[in-house]
C-alpha cells in the first residue's frame, strides 16, 4: 500500500481522504510517499490507454476500497480516442507528433484527470450512510478546468461542484461550457483574474470555520487525483513512440508538466521535457534565476496559461528537495507570446493545413525555436495538443481565414442553455454559494 505524504511534510493519509480534501492539512499538496517504478517493456504489454492506466495506478490504489475498481475508473476516464498526429518535420529532420488531448466531453485535456477523479469521488461516497453532508468541490478555472469538472461531476449524487472563472478573461464558448449543467454545478463570474479565483478557493480551504459548516473538496490540479491518471496518457504517447522521445507539455499550473514528468519516472522512456508557458513567465524565470516569485497573472490568447503563480510548482519542488540544480536538469522552460502564437497558428495552417489551438501553438513554437538552435537535442517530440481548436474560435478563425467546425460534443454543448452568477474577488461573497 502506497503512503500520501504533504509536500510541506504532514501526513500519512489513505488515498481516500486524499482524493475527498485535495490539500493536506498544513496547506500542502499530497504527493505518494514514492513514485511506482516500471520496466518499459512491461508497460508496452498494455493493449489500450486504460489498460496501461491501471497499471501504471495499480501500486497507489492498493489496499484502498477503491482498488478493485480501479478498471472500471480507467475505462471511463480513457473512454475516448487518444491519437497521436504527425506535424510537417522540423528543419533539422525531427519528427513532430501532436498528441490529441481534445476528444473528450469538452474537448480539452481535462477530461481524464476530471472523469478519472469523478468516478473516484462518486464511489467513496456511495459506501457512506445516507445522512452523510454532501461533498463541495470548489474549483477555479482559467478555461477549460471549470468545464471539464462541471461534465465529470454533473448530476452524480451526494456531489455539488462550485466553478470560479475570471469574468471576461475565457472565450464565449468557454463561458458557456461553464454554465450550462444539472443544478448540482454553479458557475460563478468572478470579478478579477484567475489568481483571484485561486485565491478565493485557497481562502476557502483554509478557513476552518467553513469547513466545519461545509464539506469541501478540490477538483483542480491540486487533487492527486487528477495528476496520476494524466501520467498515463503521456505514458501511452511515449511507448508509441521510440523510446527516448522528448515531449513538450503547455502548462499553466503546471499539473500536465508534472504529470509528464512523473510519467518518465514511472518507466515511460521519456527525453527530455520542455514546459512551454505564455507570457506568464514564472517557471522560466524561477530556473533562469533560482529564486521563485510568484506574481499576478497576465492575460493572454492562451488563457487556460494565464497563470502567475503556478499551484503545482510545490509538488516540483518537492520532488527535487528544492535544489533548483536537479529541477533544471529534469526539465526546461520556454514563453511563448501573443505574437509568437499568432505567427505559429498562420504558419501550421499554411504550411500543412494544421489547424491549433493557441495553447497548442505555444507548444509547437517553442518546439520549433529549440530544434532551429545549435546543438538542439537529437530525436523525435511529442507536443500535446491541449484543446480543440473550436474552443477559441475568436482567436484561431481570423488569423487562418476560415471558420473552425466544434466537434459533435461541444456542438451538443452549445445548444444547451446557459447561467451563471457574478461575484466580487472576496470570501465572503462566495461563501453563501458553497452551502
Amino acid at each position: 500500500m502506497t503512503a500520501f505524504h504533504s509536500t510541506r511534510g504532514g501526513g500519512p493519509a489513505t488515498l481516500e481522504a486524499v482524493l475527498q480534501t485535495g490539500t493536506a492539512p498544513d496547506g500542502g499538496l499530497y504527493v505518494p510517499e514514492r513514485l511506482a517504478v516500471f520496466e518499459r517493456e512491461a508497460l508496452a504489454e498494455a493493449a489500450t490507454p486504460a489498460e496501461l492506466a491501471e497499471r501504471m495506478l495499480a501500486p497507489y490504489f492498493a489496499g484502498s476500497s477503491l482498488a478493485g475498481a480501479l478498471p472500471d475508473i480507467c475505462r471511463n476516464a480513457f473512454g475516448f480516442p487518444l491519437p497521436l498526429v504527425d506535424l510537417s518535420p522540423a528543419g533539422n529532420g525531427a519528427g513532430l507528433r501532436l498528441l490529441e488531448l481534445f476528444h473528450g466531453p469538452t474537448a480539452a485535456f481535462k477530461d481524464y484527470g476530471a472523469r478519472f477523479l469523478a468516478a473516484c469521488l462518486e464511489r467513496i461516497l456511495a459506501d457512506e450512510p445516507a445522512s452523510s453532508p454532501p461533498l463541495t468541490i470548489l474549483v477555479a478555472t482559467s478555461g477549460d478546468t471549470g468545464a471539464a469538472v462541471a461534465s465529470a461531476f454533473s448530476g452524480r449524487e451526494k456531489i455539488r461542484v462550485v466553478v470560479l472563472f475570471p469574468k471576461g478573461r475565457i472565450s464565449p464558448r468557454q463561458e458557456h461550457h461553464l454554465g450550462c449543467w444539472d443544478d448540482n454545478v454553479q458557475a460563478l463570474a468572478v470579478h478579477g483574474a484567475f489568481d483571484d479565483c485561486q485565491r478565493l478557493a485557497k481562502q476557502a480551504f483554509a478557513d476552518a470555520a467553513l469547513r466545519k459548516r461545509v464539506r469541501l473538496g478540490s477538483a483542480n490540479s491540486i487533487n492527486l487525483g487528477r495528476l496520476l491518471p494524466q501520467s498515463a496518457y503521456h505514458a501511452w504517447a511515449a511507448l508509441k513512440s521510440p523510446e527516448g522521445t522528448h515531449f513538450v507539455v503547455p502548462t499553466g499550473n503546471l499539473g500536465n508538466g508534472v504529470a509528464c514528468l512523473w510519467a518518465r519516472e514511472m518507466g515511460a522512456g521519456i527525453g527530455r521535457i520542455l514546459l512551454t508557458t505564455n507570457a506568464n513567465r514564472t517557471i522560466g524565470d524561477y530556473l533562469s534565476s533560482g529564486e521563485y516569485l510568484g506574481r499576478e497573472s497576465i492575460g493572454t490568447l492562451a488563457n487556460a496559461m494565464d497563470v502567475g503563480d503556478p499551484s503545482n510548482m510545490e509538488r516540483l519542488r518537492h520532488q527535487f528537495g528544492g535544489d533548483v540544480d536537479r529541477i533544471r536538469a529534469a526539465v526546461s522552460a520556454a514563453s511563448v507570446d501573443d505574437g509568437r502564437i499568432r505567427r505559429r497558428i498562420r504558419r501550421e495552417y499554411s504550411d500543412s493545413g494544421a489547424v491549433l489551438c493557441p495553447h497548442t501553438a505555444a507548444g509547437v513554437d517553442a518546439c520549433r525555436g529549440l530544434l532551429a538552435e545549435s546543438g538542439a537535442p537529437a530525436g523525435d517530440w511529442v507536443i500535446a495538443a491541449t484543446a480543440h481548436p473550436a474552443k477559441f474560435e475568436t482567436v484561431v478563425e481570423p488569423l487562418i481565414g476560415t471558420a473552425v467546425a466544434p466537434p459533435p460534443q461541444l456542438e451538443e454543448l452549445l445548444s444547451r442553455p446557459s447561467s451563471h452568477e457574478e461575484i466580487p474577488a472576496e470570501l465572503d461573497a462566495l461563501t453563501p454559494f458553497l452551502g
